[in-house]
């Protein structure tokens, strides 16, 4: 069966025809074209984490001998009408190139096998176009006219220490896909619909002409294919250990987290004063994480008041009233996508009141408990259970369980968890909520290796409705969070500079508005 269909690679430029004043003259074309100095390429050296990514596609190479692997990029995604989000590239594809916030969307990462064994690596993305292409002017999507300089193929060549060819010669890996090609399905739905046709043609020339009744990609259409969802899996667990390289990267997304949590508290007194505090604090971090890394990881939390029993409130927009906490959940997003996820609870006078101490203590007992049992041959579920042991044990002394706190830990109950109902911890790196499609048993359940990466966060949120707890308690929400690596002989806190005690916070406030 002839394949007759060109691949459409490059997608169109939105259409803007109803409103356009672009020039189409043919006047207009030979003078644009003409009279621009003559571009010389310097190419860089090969970036730092080069070595690290090729370590990294030679590990998921060994898994999959004589398969082709397609790991796209992704595109950008519509905000609005002809506007878009800014482009973060799917984090697998990121850490198999080194490619970061550089990445070009479109671009896609094809480890071909090699007669020799193993794969040779190539990554294909859509090259500038000359100053003599209408490209350059007329569209807004990829145009240098509309959003400045972009790389050569020998640019990107030099700086990821890759093979690089532009995106027409995609076209050729379409035509050579067969059944035991495998994409990562997720990052780029419409590449992925075409490397669907392409295996699901090879499968039925094969039916043609054989039986094909154990081809790993079914003929039939949409059908589920556990092979590409095995693929993500194992993408997902290379980034279970973290290399050295990645590493540091963490502790400079601390650093950088750690000063955004400086200018919050030094902006206390102006956003405790705004209908709208909230934004303000939000803004402030905001702004450190666009000035000293790439953007936030994730949208910032500013939860203030009872808003701070709302576990992932975004949305912002209520007071920081002197008396409250303010719960800020907020991590810098580095150029390279890797991010810390930081969360201290505030007072906003700078002073915890009695009962607002004794539960900001017992979130911080709850931590502390957890990071005493983090090393290496430990189960990742068991840093949870550390921390539960002290909710149900403090909740259970409040008065507010209907049962004792032994009781309440007992796999058929969990009524402390009615004022903890998320997780203590998760995975961190180059995504907020990493490694999320490990499978349960490297990951819950799995033993912890030097070189992770995680988060412990406990809280207690008293919603200022729940009627188990004595009235002084509601409206209160306290999370603590930090960001730990395990080493080869117990655990780092990385963002154990950031205050912690309620007597640390209460004297970082007081410093920082002297």
């Amino acid at each position: 069966m002839a394949d007759t269909t060109a691949p459409v690679l490059v997608p169109a430029a939105r259409s803007n025809e109803n409103r356009s004043t672009t020039p189409g003259s043919t006047g207009f074309k030979s003078f644009i074209g003409s009279g621009w100095a003559a571009r010389t390429d310097a190419l860089p050296s090969a970036r730092e984490q080069a070595p690290f990514a090729a370590a990294r596609r030679a590990r998921i190479s060994a898994q999959y001998p004589g398969q082709r692997l397609i790991i796209p990029a992704g595109r950008l995604k519509q905000r609005s009408n002809d506007t878009d989000y800014a482009f973060r590239a799917h984090s697998a594809f990121a850490h198999l190139t080194g490619w970061g916030s550089d990445s070009e969307p479109g671009a896609v990462l094809v480890l071909e096998p090699a007669a020799a064994g193993g794969h040779d690596a190539t990554l294909y993305f859509r090259e500038r176009a000359g100053r003599d292409s209408d490209e350059f002017y007329a569209n807004p999507d990829i145009g240098e006219f509309w959003i400045g300089p972009r790389p050569s193929v020998a640019q990107v060549a030099s700086d990821l220490a890759l093979a690089v060819r532009g995106i027409a010669e995609l076209a050729s890996v379409l035509h050579r896909v067969d059944s035991e090609t495998l994409v990562l399905r997720e990052s780029d739905p419409a590449f992925t619909e075409q490397v669907d046709e392409a295996r699901l043609r090879f499968a039925a020339e094969r039916v043609l002409g054989s039986n094909a009744t154990d081809s790993p990609f079914s003929i039939e259409i949409n059908a589920e294919h556990e092979p590409d969802a095995a693929l993500a899996r194992d993408l997902s667990e290379l980034r279970l250990v973290k290399d050295a390289w990645e590493i540091a990267q963490m502790r400079l997304a601390v650093a950088a987290t750690a000063r955004g949590f400086d200018d919050v508290i030094a902006d206390l007194p102006r956003s405790s004063v705004h209908a709208r505090g909230e934004r303000l604090v939000e803004g402030v971090f905001n702004t450190r994480a666009r000035s000293d890394g790439n953007t936030v990881g994730y949208d910032t939390i500013a939860a203030s008041g009872p808003h701070a029993c709302i576990l992932h409130w975004t949305r912002n927009d209520g007071v920081v009233a002197p008396g409250d906490l303010i719960l800020v959940d907020a991590g810098v997003e580095l150029d390279s996508y890797y991010t810390a996820d930081i969360t201290r609870t505030l007072p906003v006078n700078g002073v915890y009141s009695e009962i607002q101490r004794q539960v900001y203590e017992t979130v911080r007992e709850a931590a502390d408990a957890a990071l005493a049992i983090v090393r290496p041959g430990a189960v990742f579920r068991d840093v949870h259970a550390a921390a539960m042991a002290v909710i149900a044990r403090r909740t259970a002394e409040w008065g507010m369980l209907p049962v004792t706190a032994e009781e309440a830990l007992q796999p058929e109950n969990g009524q402390h968890r009615r004022y903890m109902v998320h997780g203590t911890s998760h995975h961190l790196g180059i995504d907020v909520h990493d490694c999320a499609q490990a499978r349960r048993d490297m990951y819950m359940d799995g033993v912890l290796e030097p070189g992770m990466v995680f988060t412990i966060e406990p809280g207690l949120y008293f919603q200022p409705d729940d009627l188990t707890v004595p009235v002084e308690f509601r409206g209160i929400g306290v999370r603590i969070e930090d960001d730990i690596l395990v080493t080869a002989t117990g655990a780092e806190n990385l963002s154990a500079a950031i205050p912690r005690t309620a007597t640390e916070v209460e004297a970082w406030i007081a410093a920082s508005q002297r």
